[in-house]
């Protein structure tokens, strides 16, 4: 039997799927609904951004979604007919995720 290097990006698939299940409408109504009502203040919320344990959730928050977005997409663009360019989706829809994933680490790393 072959190996496959299926079994991580379908693990991220999931994880990205619980992240954004769980976790992104928490992050909006802090940001959307607590913010604006003045719940929270924006030194304090500026304040709570520069904690590490924040900026841990923010990549996972923006990396795991990533990762789901991409393995979505890769199998409804075949589904969609488009098989091909042999490797080429797999590798822009992947390569797009690591790369905002990078991107990611890098500003909340110097921010």
């Amino acid at each position: 039997m072959a190996r496959s290097n299926e079994p991580i990006w379908w693990s991220l698939f999931s994880a990205g799927g619980v992240v954004a299940a769980f976790f992104v409408p928490v992050t909006i109504v802090v940001t959307a609904i607590a913010v604006p009502a003045g719940w929270i203040s924006d030194e304090n919320l500026y304040l709570l951004l520069q904690q590490p344990l924040v900026r841990l959730y923010l990549f996972i928050l923006i990396s795991l979604p990533l990762f789901h977005w991409a393995h979505r997409f890769r199998y409804v663009v075949a589904d969609l007919g488009f098989r091909g360019g042999g490797r080429l989706p797999e590798i822009v829809c992947y390569g797009t995720a690591i790369l905002g994933t990078v991107l990611a680490a890098c500003f909340l790393a110097l921010g």
